[in-house]
């Protein structure tokens, strides 16, 4: 088993504005994009503060693709 952290493209849509400053805020979260109600950024490591940053925020649809597949580029 690898050391390394997992790296991982997300892509949520929400009900209403997306929770921005938790996401931000939330450990191991980065490059956050908003377009209207749907959020992209890179979580890296455990997605536990990310899910927790989601609390009391419906979501529409969650996306989650391993970046290493991507080489970098932007899936989105």
């Amino acid at each position: 088993m690898t050391d390394e952290l997992p790296v991982q493209r997300v892509e949520v849509s929400f009900v209403g504005a997306p929770p921005a400053e938790h996401i931000v805020r939330a450990s191991g979260v980065s490059q956050v994009e908003i377009d209207g109600a749907t959020l992209r950024c890179v979580v890296c490591g455990s997605f536990q503060p990310f899910l927790e940053a989601l609390r009391g925020h419906e979501v529409i649809t969650l996306r989650s693709i391993p970046d290493s597949i991507l080489e970098g580029g932007n899936p989105w």
